[in-house]
């Protein structure tokens, strides 16, 4: 069965906890599709082709700019024990706007039966690095609102936050919206993440309006995320030089 792609007008915020605090809040265009279907799609969205608003496989999965897709997806949740091939794999990830496209974090959701059983939460970052954390529950069972799944922070994401404790992540996927939350936490200092929005059918009206709202698309992202560094500095958060990435791809 194939998934006709959404298109989600989401919010999310960042709260710095500890000795320097701050927060901002910002909306954000997301997409989820599924990435295996070939149905028909709205005419400003293309996969793997340019658009005005596109979804390409190199950009997920695996290394940044050389990424396999869901074939990887693929790979990657049955070297963790979920081969089932009834697992149903669906995209949420920020598009390309006129070709240029970053993603913090996207998401591939591994729906079973119409219930989430894992998330392979895919991380990137300005200085060209990424690792994934594969959320799942014992036996893969499925993953609700409750869930939490707290895994060990592997790579450097922020130069104000250390390489060091973990990540407790939810997810709270519904027929009708998402809800996510990423919760850093090392001592007392940490940052909570989230992600909300309504899901709708995607239409090229709701792409037209989204790139009059947000023009700049991704650019927009990459500008504020350095806009909130500069703030921390200005706040006197210590910078910390980018260790070396680790080796494997997904932990």
């Amino acid at each position: 069965m194939t998934h006709g792609p959404e298109y989600i007008s989401g919010v999310t915020t960042h709260t710095r906890r500890g000795s320097i605090r701050n927060r901002f809040s910002y909306g954000v265009d997301f997409v989820l599709i599924d990435p295996e279907a070939q149905g028909a799609t709205p005419k400003l969205f293309s996969r793997n082709r340019f658009n005005l608003v596109s979804v390409h496989d190199r950009d997920h999965g695996g290394p940044l700019k050389a990424g396999r897709g869901p074939i990887w997806a693929r790979e990657a949740l049955a070297s963790h024990g979920l081969s089932d091939p009834r697992v149903k794999l669906l995209l949420l990830t920020q598009p390309r706007f006129l070709g240029y496209g970053f993603n913090p974090v996207s998401f591939w959701l591994a729906m079973l039966d119409d219930g989430l059983v894992a998330v392979i939460a895919e991380v990137s970052t300005p200085f060209g690095d990424r690792h994934s954390y594969l959320c799942h529950q014992k036996n893969f069972t499925p993953i609700t609102g409750e869930t939490r799944i707290t895994k060990p922070k592997m790579l450097h994401v922020s130069p104000f936050q250390d390489v060091a404790s973990q990540y407790r992540f939810g997810f709270d996927i519904r027929a009708d919206q998402i809800a996510i939350q990423i919760h850093f936490s090392n001592e007392a200092e940490g940052v909570v993440a989230t992600l909300s929005g309504a899901r709708m059918p995607m239409t090229t009206a709701r792409l037209i309006r989204a790139s009059i709202r947000h023009p700049l698309g991704a650019l927009r992202t990459v500008t504020l995320i350095h806009c909130q560094a500069v703030r921390l500095k200005l706040k006197g958060a210590v910078y910390r030089t980018r260790p070396t990435p680790p080796k494997s791809e997904v932990s």
